[in-house]
């Protein structure tokens, strides 16, 4: 750095003047003998001495009575400074009044003309300790907040993303910890007296604040339901919103369960009011089913002589067959209706699947849907009734094959796969289509437009009441999985 040759030298009695003007505490120790030399006047003020008083004093006699404060350590800190050129120490020392004051303490080895000296430059640090500790114990509140709360505490911005969430919100919506958080509405769905709303919604109402909900949904389970209200904040840099919810996920699952409850009421009394028609059912159609079978043995009779009369006879046969099978079904639904968890009937399900497979292909083709059994190469013998395990699994095909009716013709594939348990047979339908937003059996009856419901939930008695188990899933690969298991007739 160039110097103005114009500007005056400074003197001796100038750099007096600026240490004596300077707010920084100064004390000047004898490198040999580390007795004090002098002091600036601001730190002669703040310990309460003057330079005259000062100098006969020994470290005991202006430092605090602490151990880390004594004699011996003070006249090593100063050594270290005259040996390594400086040493920095948190020192407390004593004002004539008594009274303890930290400083931050730097003594620095400087070259005087009478010999080397050491140079302590020293500030009164206590108010920036007592900030520290008020830092400390603040950062300690957010922490508890943040980390032991049960409290879901979240900042946004205008437009919705997420700045700030405390643990327990983190946790709750399914974050990542240390990553950016993105926007609300990509991890819950917002609701507003509980209907579905949308963040410009929400935000709209805040004025400054609203009442809001938040639906975190999860795969493995029960979505977390959050209640509680959004506020507008006023910042320097613009608008932030906080929101504070409480988890009140155990209550509104116990108004599903009640409301499931009251379904599974109104399904008993429905389910109790189609045993007494079925069984009135049964009985009135026996008689003409009978009649009818009658009838068309007398027209093959008659037709034996007529031109066409072996396609005549092929049509009669097939109608004598159809009406043969509603005989039968009428007669199972007789059966179910009685007293069906004492099966014994012994069935293998590779034949239930065969004898239902032509329906299936028949009504797959017009729709296109390819069909694919994937049979156990063994028997699969299970105690079951025969005609309505059938017809279980016709609703189960029938249910996918309805479905797969509005997918892309590519995904258009229905597989039937039977397989052995140690203990169980096992059926399941597999489809490639849109999957199962909810459980449908945990649901009384069908919110299909045309469909009463009655399919799966007597699905559910056929399977339950003959011991086994029966139920229903999305699959990874996309779609849905439907499948029961009944108890096998035999050891694996």
């Amino acid at each position: 750095m160039q110097v103005d040759p114009r500007a005056p030298e400074l003197t001796t009695d100038d750099f007096v003047a600026m240490m004596n003007a300077t707010r920084l505490c100064v004390l000047l120790h004898d490198a040999v003998t580390k007795k004090i030399l002098w002091a600036n006047p601001a730190a002669c003020e703040m310990l309460g001495w003057s330079v005259t008083e000062l100098r006969p004093l020994k470290a005991n006699d202006m430092s605090s009575s602490a151990q880390q404060y004594s004699r011996v350590i003070g006249r090593a800190w100063l050594q270290e400074a005259v040996e390594k050129g400086a040493s920095r120490i948190e020192w407390h020392y004593r004002s004539k009044a008594g009274r303890v004051i930290p400083t931050d303490a730097l003594a620095v080895r400087v070259e005087l003309a009478h010999g080397p000296a050491v140079m302590v430059q020293f500030r009164d640090i206590e108010r920036e300790q007592e900030i520290e500790h008020e830092l400390a114990m603040t950062t300690s509140y957010v922490d508890a907040l943040a980390r032991h709360t049960s409290t879901v505490a979240l900042m946004l911005d205008a437009a919705g993303e997420l700045r700030f969430a405390t643990d327990t919100a983190v946790e709750l919506i399914g974050a990542t910890l240390n990553e950016p958080l993105g926007r609300l509405t990509d991890l819950g769905r917002l609701r507003l007296a509980g209907r579905p709303a949308t963040w410009p919604q929400v935000l709209a109402l805040a004025a400054p604040v609203t009442a809001v909900q938040l639906e975190i949904p999860r795969a493995d389970g029960d979505p977390v339901w959050l209640e509680g209200s959004l506020e507008r904040l006023t910042e320097p840099d613009g608008d932030a919103l906080l929101m504070i919810l409480h988890d009140v996920s155990d209550r509104v699952q116990d108004s599903v369960r009640r409301e499931r409850e009251l379904h599974q009421e109104n399904y008993l009394a429905r389910y109790t009011a189609m045993g007494d028609m079925a069984m009135a059912i049964a009985h009135e159609l026996g008689q003409p089913l009978s009649a009818a079978g009658n009838y068309l043995a007398g027209v093959r009779t008659r037709a034996g002589a007529l031109a066409g009369a072996d396609d005549l006879a092929h049509g009669l046969d097939s109608a004598v067959r159809q009406i043969e099978r509603a005989s039968t079904i009428v007669d199972s639904v007789r059966a179910f209706v009685g007293h069906l968890e004492h099966v014994r009937q012994v069935v293998d399900l590779n034949e239930v699947v065969e004898e239902c497979l032509y329906f299936v292909r028949l009504r797959a083709a017009p729709l296109r849907v390819r069909v694919v059994a994937r049979l156990h190469p063994g028997a699969v013998a299970v105690r079951c009734e025969r005609v309505l395990t059938g017809q279980v699994v016709l609703n189960l095909c029938f249910n996918a094959i309805d479905e797969l009716a509005v997918c892309d013709p590519r995904r258009r594939e229905l597989t039937i796969t039977t397989s052995r348990e140690p203990d169980a047979g096992v059926l399941t339908v597999d489809d490639r289509g849109r999957g199962l937003s909810h459980d449908p059996f945990a649901e009384s009856f069908t919110a299909k437009e045309h469909g009463s419901g009655i399919g799966l939930a007597l699905s559910y008695r056929i399977i339950t009441r003959q011991h086994g188990r029966i139920w229903a899933g999305r699959r990874e690969e996309g779609g849905s999985r439907f499948g029961f298991a009944l108890p096998l007739a035999e050891g694996p």
